[in-house]
């Protein structure tokens, strides 16, 4: 069992705070989320999240023209200077106050950054060489009376605009130049949220808060010979491009139109200005956005695309995508604004993920989350794109069927729903006879029964899928039914319960009588192993224990309170170490092989133990966000008041706006609404589940679905190696054409560019012979190249051909192996219903294309002429 696995993917939360920002090329939106950035590719329809985490949540990010250099700060000012391309941290700095923006100058050289009333200029670290010190403070720049809000380089780099909250714009120049002074624009009467130039930078624009636009003229063009303007430069000759550099500098600005947006009992949050197209964006704190062109101030259109307010707001270069994020609701839309449609919309759960599972294929993964909602997200692309909104209450279970395209999901709400994935649509609920609350689901194999163990009345329920009935209630247990799992043969039941038992139940025999298997404590989770002979439960004291389920004994027990104990809340009175509430599991799964249990809890740790030897193979922390409470160890006394923690103090009533100073909150539950009560979010484990291909896994946690898969780039593991086997004799052994060898040669090296090269090397023609004189050492190895390679390649008969080629001469030593092989043939699956499903929308697709070129060659014939484009 391999356990390099890395992160991966973050799924789930697609904006939390911050600015969102636009690649240079206008193709992908990075967007932060928590403490992390994720990048969507709006062209390819993939989303990533880069590898590196801030200390605390993010709250601006700035990228610069080329596209290389990410910088990344959070709410403490602590900042990270990331190479976006590779993902890689560069290096590390601290502002020491909060920044409200940061931008990068047009030609890359310098960053730009509010520190309270000043604004810092500091010099872009280079990205080839090593320097002791990267960050140089180039200068300084004051006049603002209160904190600077947004910054604004004009298009030649030398002079740039500031905002502030003292209800003013500013215009500095980069460099000193003789006999000017910053200018300032006032007459607002509200915080100025941004200030652009147009496009010839003869006319500046401001916005404030309360709804004005400000249109700045010059009073008086420059005059070379004017007596006022001192500049040495003048002395030299200059370009046009000079002159309208020096000009805006020199100029006396004045109020040409004043403009308001006439939106009643709003504000604006948030605006943006795109120069060439002369369009300034606006979002409203209703979830309104507008567009208007500049200078007429014409309205192009407004629109409501959230009941939140818009918190974020960013254009692509060209100008025809508009990006919004909504930070209440964790929303981002992108938005086409000349054909009125969207790009992208993404919204993750309302409140924290309880629960998820993997389909059959690992393609898909379905989330089920405290606010009620079901969603299915593609594990390739990162996207959600179905979500099923029926219940009303927290979700506590979801399962897929493993034959059909079918998905169930348990509820609080006392209902049990199937979902058809093909119409997207509920056609089953199921319901008990008396109402309770169901806390644990299971799917039989076959899909024509689902169970569902209840928290109140302490029985299982039994459904028919077909009829919807109810067919019969499972009683004994005397606490919560806390897990539930079928056999994977389909001929058992085994329930976990917090009356501190395992039951094994015949559902398809006449007799419901069962032993209880006792245990240490209460049981939090239960899995079957994938073989379907044990059964893994979780207990309240850290324990795994593990249950031969033909003995009906428990075999083997692994002690993981140490394992997984760790992190510190804000506001505990116990160390780390001592902490109760951090020393179990509450989730258990099996490997796809059965060797190894993955396992996670209300910690920042998930552990992969070894089944046969009962030891923690490797510990995965899932977050290192310090504005999450548990993620370290011991807590600073420095920050600890005659109050309490500093962290723990409601600071709502410091909140700017109105609406946010607002407590319409009545006390009650601690969950379940985050817009309804404000507390300190805990890094936390709800479920760990490993997918059916056993090359990745998924865990719903605090900061959303995170997803960790194999990275073979990073462990070279070669094995009968001798002194002359290296690549070049490898690429030699090739140009001669000994492709078996070659192949061979790849494997025990095994370097996955050199394998591909042999391996797409290899003339059709030869596969099946190839395939015949594999060693049987390396059939393993190849199989699972090909699974890997079916995921990215377009050479679908080359695949193909090698997969056919492969089962047809080694069928018989894959059949006495398959529960062993039975990751690579899931592997090999999920590329080949790929592949199908690829084949199956391209073949629709001509089929309606030739449909309406007939129609049309009819139509004409009809009318006696030929169709355009047709010879008769």
């Amino acid at each position: 069992m391999k356990a390099n696995f890395a992160f991966q993917n973050l799924c789930g939360t697609v904006y939390r705070q911050g600015n969102v920002v636009f690649t240079p090329d206008g193709n992908s939106v990075l967007s932060p989320v928590g403490n992390r950035v994720s990048v969507f590719d709006l062209v390819n329809n993939k989303s990533r999240t880069l590898n590196f985490e801030n200390r605390k949540n993010i709250a601006c990010i700035a990228l610069s023209p080329n596209g290389n250099l990410l910088l990344s700060i959070d709410e403490d000012g602590r900042a990270l200077l990331v190479h976006f391309r590779k993902g890689t941290t560069l290096h590390h700095i601290t502002f020491h106050k909060p920044v409200n923006c940061a931008a990068f100058s047009p030609d890359g050289k310098y960053i730009a950054i509010t520190h309270g009333n000043i604004v810092q200029i500091w010099t872009t670290p280079s990205t080839i060489v090593r320097d002791f010190a990267p960050f140089t403070l180039y200068g300084e720049y004051t006049g603002h009376n209160d904190e600077v809000v947004s910054i604004t380089w004009s298009k030649t780099g030398r002079y740039f605009l500031t905002t502030g909250r003292d209800m003013t714009a500013r215009l500095f120049t980069l460099d000193p130049l003789r006999g000017f002074k910053p200018k300032s624009f006032g007459g607002h009467r509200d915080v100025v949220l941004g200030a652009w130039f147009s496009d010839d930078e003869k006319t500046i624009y401001t916005v404030s808060r309360d709804g004005a636009v400000f249109t700045w003229n010059a009073k008086k063009e420059i005059d070379p010979e004017d007596s006022d303007v001192e500049m040495d430069v003048l002395d030299a000759p200059m370009n046009s491009n000079r002159v309208v550099e020096y000009a805006a500098a020199y100029t006396r600005w004045g109020v040409s139109s004043r403009h308001y947006f006439n939106q009643p009992g709003t504000k604006v949050v948030c605006a943006t200005f795109h120069a060439n197209t002369s369009l300034l964006i606006v979002g409203f704190s209703t979830g309104v956005f507008g567009l208007w062109e500049m200078p007429d101030f014409s309205p192009v259109h407004t629109l409501s695309i959230s009941n939140e307010k818009i918190s974020s707001v960013a254009v692509n270069p060209s100008g025809e995508w508009l990006a919004f994020g909504a930070a209440k609701l964790g929303q981002l839309l992108v938005w086409e604004w000349q054909s009125e449609s969207y790009v992208l919309k993404q919204q993750g759960h309302y409140y924290d993920m309880n629960t998820l599972s993997f389909s059959s294929d690992g393609n898909n993964i379905a989330t089920g989350g405290e606010d009620g909602k079901v969603k299915l997200w593609n594990a390739t692309s990162g996207f959600c794109f179905v979500t099923f909104p029926e219940h009303t209450a927290s979700v506590t279970g979801v399962e897929f069927a493993k034959q059909g395209q079918v998905l169930f999901s348990a509820s609080l709400d006392g209902t049990v729903r199937a979902y058809d994935l093909i119409r997207y649509r509920n056609f089953r609920t199921f319901t008990s006879p008396t109402p309770v609350q169901f806390c644990s689901l299971a799917v039989d194999p076959s899909g024509e029964v689902v169970c569902a163990g209840s928290q109140d009345s302490f029985e299982i329920y039994m459904w028919s899928v077909q009829t919807g009935k109810l067919l019969d209630v499972l009683a004994g247990h005397t606490a919560p039914v806390s897990g539930l799992a079928f056999s994977p043969t389909g001929n058992q039941l085994a329930s976990s319960s917090w009356d501190r038992s395992i039951r094994l139940w015949s559902v398809f025999g006449r007799s419901r009588a069962t032993e209880p298997i006792t245990l240490s404590s209460e049981a939090t989770a239960l899995a079957f192993r994938p073989d379907g002979n044990e059964v893994c439960a979780s207990t309240l004291d850290g324990q795994l224990n593990f249950v031969d389920v033909a003995e009906g004994q428990i075999t083997s027990v692994i002690e993981g309170r140490r394992d997984i104990s760790g992190g510190r809340r804000v506001d505990d009175r116990l160390t780390a170490a001592n902490n109760a509430a951090s020393k179990y599991f509450n989730s258990v799964t099996y490997t796809a092989d059965g060797a190894c249990v993955l396992a996670g809890g209300s910690s920042k740790y998930v552990c992969i133990y070894d089944r046969r030897e009962g030891v923690m193979v490797k510990k995965f922390q899932i977050s290192e966000n310090l504005s999450l409470d548990g993620t370290q160890e011991m807590l600073d006394s420095r920050r600890l008041t005659e109050a309490g923690p500093i962290d723990s103090i409601d600071t709502t009533g410091e909140a700017e706006d109105l609406e946010d100073r607002l407590d319409e909150t009545l006390p009650g539950a601690s969950k379940g609404d985050l817009s309804k009560r404000k507390y300190r979010r805990e890094a936390k484990t709800s479920c760990v589940r490993f997918s059916a291909t056993g090359r990745s896994w998924a865990a719903a946690s605090t900061e959303g679905l995170l997803i960790y898969s194999l990275d073979e780039s990073t462990t070279f593991d070669p094995f009968d190696l001798s002194i002359d086997l290296t690549p070049d004799t490898v690429n030699s052994t090739l140009a001669s054409g000994d492709h078996l060898m070659a192949l061979i040669m790849s494997l025990r090296l095994n370097e996955s560019p050199l394998i591909q090269r042999c391996y797409e090397a290899v003339p059709p023609s030869s596969i099946r012979l190839i395939a015949r004189q594999i060693p049987q050492i390396y059939i393993e190895p190849v199989l699972r190249f090909i699974a890997l390679h079916m995921e990215s390649s377009p050479h679908i008969e080359f695949d193909l051909l090698w997969v056919g080629a492969m089962l047809t001469s080694h069928g018989r030593w894959l059949r006495e192996r398959r529960t062993e092989m039975a990751t690579v043939f899931r592997g090999l699956m999920k590329g080949l219903m790929t592949y199908e499903g690829g084949v199956a929308k391209l073949t629709e697709r001509n089929l309606w294309g030739l449909e309406y070129i007939i129609s049309q060659a009819k139509k004409a014939e009809a009318n006696g002429a030929p169709p355009e484009g047709l010879t008769a």
